[in-house]
């Protein structure tokens, strides 16, 4: 499927070998990737449908049990193998990254880093996985408690992170002993199949990783509804996370959700302004806005608020924004679903009482999905943007009094991924902390997130953890073993 690529994506990888062009399980159907900063086809990818959703599984269970048999060190050894791969084509997987999503390319090569962080934490995570003793309370008798791979994992990834949000579910069940099917968003299906050959390269057995691309209502339906498919680890929409939620029900499996986020970013008076603006443009903008970690909500405590809002917006305003090969400070929108999102959110809270401080409208000398990053002040708590995930370049800031009530307005939805905290009190710090219902606080900072922390939400932001220990742990069972010599 090489002869699909575009010549000026070829021209761009050292290694044209990492794109094969379809997945494991590859149907009549074909996908066209197209670069959302241009609108030109990237690619052409082979899809599947019900037939190779199953095969897959096939395939899966059949190597389960002796990927589950393997020796726990070899089993890190192929992950170890994976992770050198993964940064020894860095360049390459970010070059993929940028022409199917649109990333800027400074910020695709960091998460090129970060995926594979998740691999070198999960294959030495691999070997700790102990047989843990438990006092008796039974006469003659020895127990035990023994962590075993559920199965074969199902793992659906979206597109706004198409190599770390895999590697991160992947690696973790993999080196838990499971097998796993995976299917990448249709956006944004190279780097998916990027990491798959990597993971070839790296020896995993034929069988264990499986990656099927095409429509996620089919292949991931047939997932659902398979017996076979003990763990489904899903990051996307809360509102899809409901559906796959019920679907699971029947065979009721381990699910592990990542679903999607309304952070609130809350300034209290006497914090550290310069910091606080610093910070503020990170957790806004990353990613173009594209980000469940993103913030949504600005609550700014009002003896600052005027202050806060001017520094803001000027910073805002030095933000570059082009395609991603330029690495600019903001990249395209994915498409133009996200378009029309941005500019219902603002003509709504412009209708309620916001105002536009800089931005609001697409950037049509850079193309259709190009948005200017946008600040509005005075947005009223209904408006629309206080209560829905934005999903790009756009800030809300408002005003708050006092400590109880900016804590019931953060709280005030059903999501609790993150929120962050801007003040110099620690007293003031410890009862925010205590107090916002997120499974996540930053304070005084942005990046909390890495390998060895547990990733997750509350409330409809998700269930369970991702990374950590707590990641492998998602995709083991205890058995209890009971034993007497008798």
């Amino acid at each position: 499927m090489l002869d699909d690529l575009p010549r000026n994506l070829k021209d761009r990888l050292t290694d044209p070998g990492l794109l094969p062009g379809q997945g494991d399980f590859a149907g009549e159907g074909r996908l066209a990737v197209r670069d959302p900063a241009t609108g030109d086809l990237v690619a052409q990818v082979a899809i599947s449908d019900a037939t190779g959703a199953r095969a897959a599984v096939d395939t899966a269970q059949a190597a389960f049990p002796g990927w589950a048999g393997m020796l726990p060190q070899d089993r890190a050894a192929t992950l170890h193998r994976w992770h050198a791969l993964i940064l020894g084509a860095k360049e390459d997987l970010a070059r993929i990254m940028v022409a199917e999503q649109g990333k800027p390319i400074g910020e695709a090569r960091g998460e090129i880093d970060y995926a594979a962080s998740f691999v070198q934490f999960y294959a030495e995570e691999a070997l700790r996985p102990n047989i843990e003793g438990v006092t008796s309370h039974l006469p003659d008798a020895e127990m035990e408690l023994w962590r075993e791979p559920v199965g074969v994992a199902a793992l659906v990834t979206p597109w706004n992170f198409p190599c770390a949000m895999i590697t991160r579910k992947a690696a973790a069940a993999l080196g838990a002993g499971c097998t796993v099917v995976i299917h990448p968003s249709a956006e944004t299906p190279l780097s998916a199949l990027a990491l798959a050959e990597l993971a070839r390269r790296a020896g995993f057995p034929a069988g264990v990783v499986n990656t099927v691309i095409g429509d996620a209502a089919t292949i991931v339906g047939e997932w659902t509804g398979d017996p076979r498919v003990r763990a489904l680890s899903f990051t996307g929409s809360t509102e899809v996370g409901r559906l796959l939620y019920r679907q699971s029900a029947g065979t009721v499996k381990r699910l592990v959700m990542e679903l999607g986020g309304h952070a609130p970013f809350i300034v209290f008076g006497g914090a550290d302004m310069d910091r606080a603006v610093a910070e503020a443009i990170k957790a806004k903008f990353a990613t173009s806005g594209q980000d469940c970690l993103g913030a949504n909500r600005f609550y700014i405590q009002r003896p600052v608020y005027d202050e806060f809002c001017a520094r803001f917006t000027k910073a805002v305003e030095k933000l570059t924004l082009g395609p991603g090969m330029e690495d600019p400070d903001i990249g395209p929108l994915i498409h133009d679903r996200a378009i029309t999102k941005q500019i219902a959110h603002i003509d709504d809270a412009v209708a309620k009482g916001a105002r536009v401080l800089t931005g609001g409208s697409v950037a049509e000398e850079l193309g259709p999905l190009f948005f200017r990053p946008t600040v509005l002040a005075d947005v009223p708590d209904q408006a629309a943007i206080m209560a829905e995930e934005t999903f790009g370049p756009v800030a809300a800031l408002t005003p708050f009094d006092d400590e109880g009530e900016v804590i019931a307005r953060a709280n005030a939805t059903e999501y609790g991924l993150v929120a962050y905290v801007h003040s110099l009190d620690p007293r003031r710090i410890y009862r925010m902390t205590r107090a916002l219902q997120y499974g996540m606080v930053a304070v005084n900072r942005t990046k909390v997130t890495g390998a060895p922390i547990p990733f997750g939400g509350m409330k409809q932001s998700g269930i369970g953890r991702e990374g950590a220990r707590q990641g492998l742990e998602a995709f083991t069972e205890i058995k209890y073993v009971c034993r007497d010599w008798a």
